[in-house]
């Protein structure tokens, strides 16, 4: 997918206003084309230098032309974008005057076999090669350097490829004694440079599943200490659990631009610089973002208050949309767990804030620096399908509604049969789909692979977070709505706020992620409220070696989760993680990868009370295999570990019906039955081959003999799982 943009900028000029014979004509409302004018009547007429009409040049013309033939039309309406590169140079903002009526909706399409594409993308021109010599510039740059002069500001830059990488320098162990805004750093990392505000650090301050990339406020040299413009998640000291890990790095200095690609923006010379990685000048341009928005379609919000109006009924198809700036955190952000993303933020190409029965459909989304899609606060029936969301600096599709309080407005919406691969190109820990404080969604038949972080996650509010004040997750509690909570609050106190609740996670493949960072998974679910169901996904091949992760993860106090027919196969680490009463009923964990061994299931949060485990299957092709792995008492501790978690053991669970084996040593399943047996659990279920298809090449079918069969379980049937071929 390297040359992706390449493609699409081939495709749009191919495309662009392509003669079409009257009979083939499509039927639409107006048309835009980017030989069209502002000044016609947005007919289809084709455009010429002697035309008087035909289509609209612009997106906000035909916008604004909508609004006036619904004043007079009842039925829906169609708008049709003809083939080519559409510059934006202010965010199109759809509102209450845009919305469709109860009855019908507004469209604005791709016309029929073409590729129109909106990007915030500015030509950066006068670009000279360097002559001079550059102070601190490394020898293999020399000679190869070209420059231009800017006057503004930006984060990211294009090519003909898409994003091209900032000069980085090689990472590093930070030391002890850093805070959220002082890193302290091995001597000679950072200096003071003239253009220090210039320069950022991207850290991963100390845990594994957050990165942050912080702006410098001033280096002091001889401390080896370097104060943040902004405060990082948590901080910034070597990894907790990974602390051999070169955790930071330095970006955007001349120091350490060292190779084909990278570029360098220095503000007080008003200067960018760039070793080109291709023929230069190219023969398509170089571009430096103008927004983070492309598109918001936006209701009349009352962010304190009860209810909101949301736009309805408008729908975008077919749509390319690329060269959004990169986010940067601002000293108000409301984190989202962990800082994954922030409350509000206006950070995606495409943003539905405040919603109703809106669809983003078959849209390309590509080559940006922030992520693709959200639908913001109050976000309802809204439907996401059959997008293809690839190489961005963010995440892919965030579900983002109020938080913590009586307002519990965004839910029922629809991610369906979307491709979504290579993100986090920046922001590490970016996920491919993310539902916080949103209920009741189907999030169905998803490809998500290639990524940093989690493939998915589903998140609300942890309970301790209601008695702390900062920026992750505190913040976003509606403190006015939720007066008279106690202080340290159950979470039976919270429930009712956590809105998180009956999401169904089904018929997704993921594949591929957790190449980067730590402590994640393929599916994550944390903080949410009760009713959630992860049900028939295919996680495979998570093989970034890596102890902390896992293919499912229910995380600390998640209660009353659902965790079934799952296909989980050659997964590094853990294949499932469950705490506390969740279920895990009739899944498949194949092959887990990990060294020294694999825990196929680790139970890591009691007590177990109300929780199954039944009708699974544990197959290892391994030796050193633990199919459950029990969270032991601490030193002393009868009844809780040493960090104070009551003991989660398979014995306090409904256990049953399920099945161990291992193709190398058979005695493994025997003995771990043997001893759930011993522990009055496992009565019915069994120690032998499950007699799969063909498990040597990932085929987990049952042959019609199976002893599976025998335990009630139910087959999983991948042909339903992943992306669904769409019609033209």
């Amino acid at each position: 997918m390297r040359h992706s943009f390449i493609v699409l900028l081939t495709l749009a000029i191919l495309t662009a206003d392509r003669t079409t014979s009257g009979a083939a004509d499509p039927q639409a409302d107006f048309f835009v084309s980017t030989s069209g004018s502002d000044r016609w009547s947005g007919t289809l007429a084709a455009a010429n230098a002697e035309s008087t009409d035909g289509p609209f040049a612009t997106l906000q013309r035909a916008r604004d032309a909508v609004r006036e033939l619904q004043k007079t039309k009842t039925s829906d309406i169609m708008v049709l974008i003809r083939g080519g590169t559409y510059c934006l140079e202010n965010t199109v903002v759809f509102g209450m005057a845009d919305s469709g009526t109860t009855d019908t909706t507004v469209t604005y399409s791709a016309y029929p076999g073409e590729t129109p594409i909106f990007s915030s993308g500015q030509e950066i021109q006068g670009w000279k090669k360097v002559e001079v010599e550059l102070p601190g510039l490394p020898d293999e740059a020399a000679g190869k350097l070209w420059a231009a002069d800017v006057s503004e500001r930006f984060f990211t830059l294009y090519d003909a490829e898409g994003m091209l990488p900032r000069a980085r320098s090689a990472g590093f162990i930070p030391l002890p004694g850093g805070s959220r805004n002082r890193l302290h750093y091995p001597k000679g990392k950072l200096k003071a440079w003239p253009n220090v505000q210039d320069v950022e650090i991207v850290v991963r301050p100390h845990h594994a599943w957050i990165s942050n990339v912080l702006s410098l406020e001033s280096v002091d040299e001889q401390r080896q200490m370097a104060q943040t413009s902004i405060d990082a998640t948590y901080a910034m000291n070597p990894l907790h659990f990974l602390k051999t890990t070169e955790s930071c790095w330095v970006e955007n200095v001349l120091e350490e631009l060292d190779e084909p690609g990278e570029w360098v923006l220095n503000t007080e010379q008003g200067k960018v610089y760039l070793w080109p990685r291709g023929k230069f000048p190219p023969a398509s341009p170089v571009l430096a973002p103008r927004l983070l928005e492309l598109i918001r379609i936006e209701g009349e919000i009352d962010k304190h208050g009860p209810k909101d109006v949301p736009v309805r009924n408008l729908c975008f198809r077919g749509l390319t949309f690329m060269h959004g700036e990169r986010y940067t955190l601002a000293e108000d952000d409301a984190g989202l767990q962990h800082d994954w993303d922030m409350l509000d933020k206006p950070n995606s190409l495409v943003r539905l804030r405040g919603t109703e029965n809106c669809s983003i459909e078959r849209c390309h989304f590509a080559h940006s620096g922030s992520g693709a899609i959200r639908v913001d606060l109050h976000g309802q029936g809204n439907k996401i399908t059959g997008n293809h969301i690839e190489h961005l600096g963010g995440g892919g599709i965030l579900l983002c509604g109020y938080g913590p309080g009586t307002k519990d407005v965004n839910g029922n919406n629809l991610v369906y049969n979307n491709h979504i691969h290579d993100l986090g190109k920046i922001y590490l820990h970016s996920p491919g789909v993310m539902i916080w404080q949103s209920g009741q969604n189907r999030v169905a038949n998803s490809l998500i692979h290639h990524m940093p972080y989690c493939g998915m996650i589903v998140s609300g509010c942890m309970t301790h977070f209601f008695d702390k004040n900062g920026r992750e997750l505190s913040r976003t509690i509606r403190r006015h709505e939720i007066e008279g909570l106690p202080r340290q609050p159950t979470l039976e106190d919270v429930r009712p706020y956590l809105h998180s609740h009956d999401n169904l996670i089904e018929s997704n493949e993921i594949h591929n992620v957790m190449e980067t960072m730590g402590d994640g998974n393929g599916i994550y679910i944390r903080g949410a409220g009760a009713g959630n169901v992860i049900r028939r996904n295919y996680i495979h091949h998570l093989v970034t070696p890596m102890l902390m992760q896992a293919a499912i993860r229910t995380d600390g106090g998640q209660r009353d989760t659902l965790i079934a027919e799952n296909l989980i196969y050659k997964c590094m680490a853990q294949g499932i993680i469950l705490k506390l009463n969740n279920a895990c009923e009739n899944n498949i964990v194949a092959d887990v990868l990990a060294p020294p061994r694999g825990y196929y299931l680790s139970l890591r949060e009691g007590p177990m009370t109300g929780a199954t485990i039944r009708r699974n299957i544990f197959y290892s092709t391994g030796k050193d295999t633990v199919f459950i792995d029990e969270l032991p008492a601490g030193r002393g501790r009868k009844t809780e570990d040493s960090r104070g978690r009551a003991l989660a053991r398979a014995k306090d669970a409904e256990t049953d019906y399920n099945l161990y084996f291992c193709t190398t040593d058979p005695q493994l399943g025997e003995q771990v039955l043997a001893k759930n047996q011993r522990d009055g659990i496992d009565k019915h279920s069994l120690a032998t081959d499950p007699l799969f298809v063909d498990p040597e090449n990932g085929d987990f079918r049952f042959r019609p003999d199976s002893p599976a069969l025998k335990l009630g379980m139910v087959p999983i049937d991948l042909s339903k799982v992943g992306l669904i071929p769409q019609q033209p």
